[in-house]
């Protein structure tokens, strides 16, 4: 698993973030999404075999959101540790 860093522009109420981790948990491959208000971001861990950054950049774009492409990170799972 990974788990990727969206900054994601556009939200302005608990609605919207519904909307966005909705749209996440729909791409096929995706496990836990959180998505906060507040710092405008969503933390994604995804099946890197079944879906791509793009693919999860993509959902929040199709939400109506937008999705700062500059600042998500992604980090790998490795033996109960992180990596970036």
């Amino acid at each position: 698993m990974q788990t990727e860093l969206l900054k994601v522009s556009g939200m302005t109420c608990g609605g919207c973030t519904s909307n966005v981790t909705n749209a996440l948990k729909a791409v096929a491959g995706v496990g836990d999404v959180s998505v906060s208000l507040s710092t405008g971001e969503a933390t994604v861990q995804y099946d890197e075999q079944r879906t791509s950054p793009d693919q999860l950049k993509s959902a929040v774009k199709g939400a109506g959101f937008g999705v700062d492409t500059a600042s998500t990170t992604h980090q790998h799972v490795l033996k109960g540790g992180w990596c970036s």
